[in-house]
């Protein structure tokens, strides 16, 4: 039964590449749990019919059977269809780097992070540089940053740079601080910080911009190690049940990778690329206008990425008053007003969409301000311009993204990892308008969900739950953290398809799976609104389909179980 399977399967898709389909008969997967959105409402099915990558019709069987009688038949041995989740804020190159370099991220502690460091230097004696991401101070207890000199303690006869979690802050040893040289002398840049102890020596951290102090000293990936670790990234994000990503931050080497991806029907996933910033590559980017829908709409590149402010974890999120547990401290504003105002109207002006990470309130407000604006100088609302974050809003700020037409562009996961420390930095009053996707909605504000990978999860369930329950993956704390402000279960299932879509100005053509639309879809092991809340992070995905073709298939995927 299986060869039999096998070769019908393999008929089906002879002819398929990623870039185009050529004049195939119609196929039909059946015995599915299938979902969608349509007409704001969610339709089941049990077939979905599609051809030349894009849907015909979902709907019954039997109905399907008899409209399309020469179909391709593929079993969906019961498993739940959903159209493919899009994550609309991701760091592709980073998660394909990710794999390839040290990984401290899950470690519970200082020693077993300097342990698994320890271990990676073993096995590479060859890197010149020890580079590496995900530790968390918050999480190892420390109640301050790691030192210089505890990572010299791992790695001591190279430079090593290990980024924190959230991207925002980097430890560096001894052998980097010199490197760098970086020492007591060194004054922080604009929207930097160097860490220092009692008499002013650097002591091992730099927050925000204060990293570039040292980005220039280490070596940069080459473009056969970017495309090396792009298709990482693809393969990892399609296991995952992603077949959309935006990019949030590219450079033009990275698109010009992407562009040969694409010619060579090599992009599994629908790639959303944010140029990051508007320096010289968007000069050089932006000089034919926006590229949209390239190689069969595998590649858009409309849209530009830029930085308000840190983050909160490393205390470089911009804040309206100190920081409730650091009283001393506002956080990191990148920019003036003027900058800013004037970075929106260059990209607008250009026809690019303005996405803009902001993170602490007055981060957030110097946004709003700089588009209201701009929009007042240049217009440009039209291009659904969106917050990336928007995670602590002063309250009277939230109904200004309803008044500018602005989008929030929002990772439940941040919640959910966040909880640990969000109120201790913020305080009781100013986390009401932090994580607050229920006053968003509530104005009639689209939310654009996302993951912001790999500083959290590239799974799209675990943001799925995270948005539901607002708990961790233990179900705590009991009713979840400020639960005032989480999604519905369609809410988030749209957040993930149908308005991630909308904020890239595509959901005529992604989303669902309507007629016309790409036949992007997954097949997951139950059905996900059928599952009890606790277990919808659990979910496997057994199968990914973009544009008609399967790019991801679990190996031994059994057959469907009962939802609850």
């Amino acid at each position: 039964m299986q060869h039999a399977y096998a070769a019908r399967f393999a008929a089906l898709l002879c002819s398929f590449t990623l870039a185009g389909a050529c004049q195939a008969a119609p196929a039909l997967i059946e015995h599915v749990q299938g979902y969608t959105l349509a007409s704001d409402k969610l339709q089941q099915f049990d077939a979905l019919a599609f051809e030349n990558g894009k849907v015909l019709a979902a709907g019954s069987a039997a109905d399907l059977k008899k409209k399309y009688p020469g179909a391709q038949l593929v079993d969906g041995h019961g498993h739940t269809l959903l159209p493919g989740l899009i994550d609309a804020h991701g760091h592709m190159l980073d998660l394909g780097l990710a794999t390839v370099r040290a990984n401290v991220n899950g470690t519970t502690g200082l020693a077993e992070a300097q342990q698994v460091l320890r271990s990676y230097a073993k096995a590479h004696p060859d890197r010149a540089w020890i580079q590496g991401t995900g530790w968390n101070q918050v999480i190892w207890k420390l109640g301050r940053f790691p030192l210089a000199s505890e990572l010299d303690a791992a790695v001591s006869d190279r430079p090593a740079a290990l980024e924190r979690v959230d991207g925002h802050a980097l430890w560096l040893n001894t052998r980097a601080l010199k490197a760098a040289g970086i020492t007591r002398e060194t004054r922080d840049p604009v929207g930097g910080r160097i860490e220092r102890d009692a008499q002013g020596n650097p002591n091992g951290v730099l927050v925000d911009n204060a990293m570039d102090l040292v980005n220039r000293v280490i070596p940069q990936p080459s473009m056969a190690e970017q495309k090396a670790a792009l298709q990482a990234a693809l393969r990892h994000i399609n296991a995952a049940g992603l077949t959309g990503v935006a990019d949030a931050g590219v450079s033009a080497d990275v698109v010009a990778i992407y562009r040969e991806l694409a010619d060579h029907g090599e992009l599994s996933a629908r790639i959303y690329a944010m140029i990051r910033s508007v320096g010289e590559d968007f000069h050089k980017l932006s000089a034919s206008g926006p590229l949209i829908g390239y190689g069969h709409e595998f590649l858009t590149v409309r849209s530009v990425k830029l930085f308000a402010d840190g983050a909160l974890g490393s205390r470089g999120a911009a804040m309206l008053a100190p920081y409730s547990d650091q009283p001393g401290q506002k956080g990191l504003m990148f920019h003036t007003a003027a900058e800013m105002q004037a970075s929106i109207e260059l990209a607008l002006k250009a026809g690019y969409q303005v996405n803009i990470h902001a993170i602490g309130d007055a981060a957030n407000r110097q946004v709003l301000d700089g588009f209201e604006g701009a929009y007042k100088k240049v217009g440009g609302r039209e291009l659904r311009n969106r917050v990336e974050h928007a995670q602590v809003v002063a309250l009277s700020d939230i109904p200004r993204f309803k008044t500018l037409g602005l989008i929030a562009s929002m990772q439940p996961t941040h919640a959910t990892s966040d909880m640990n420390m969000a109120e201790d930095r913020v305080g009781a009053e100013r986390i009401k308008g932090a994580y607050a996707w229920r006053s968003f909605l509530a104005q009639g504000t689209v939310i654009a969900a996302g993951s912001d990978f790999p500083v959290e999860s590239d799974n799209p369930f675990y943001g799925l739950y995270s948005a539901v329950t607002r708990a961790d993956h233990s179900f705590h704390p009991p009713g979840g953290w400020h639960h005032e402000q989480a999604m519905t279960l369609l809410e988030a299932f749209r957040a993930f398809t149908l308005d991630a879509a909308y904020a890239q100005h595509q959901e005529k053509t992604l989303g669902t799976l309507e007629p016309g639309k790409w036949a992007d879809f997954i097949l997951i092991d139950r059905d996900l609104f059928k599952v009890p809340p606790a277990e919808i992070w659990k979910l496997q995905v057994n199968e990914t389909w973009v544009a008609g073709k399967r790019v991801f298939a679990r190996a031994a995927a059994p057959a469907a179980t009962k939802g609850h």
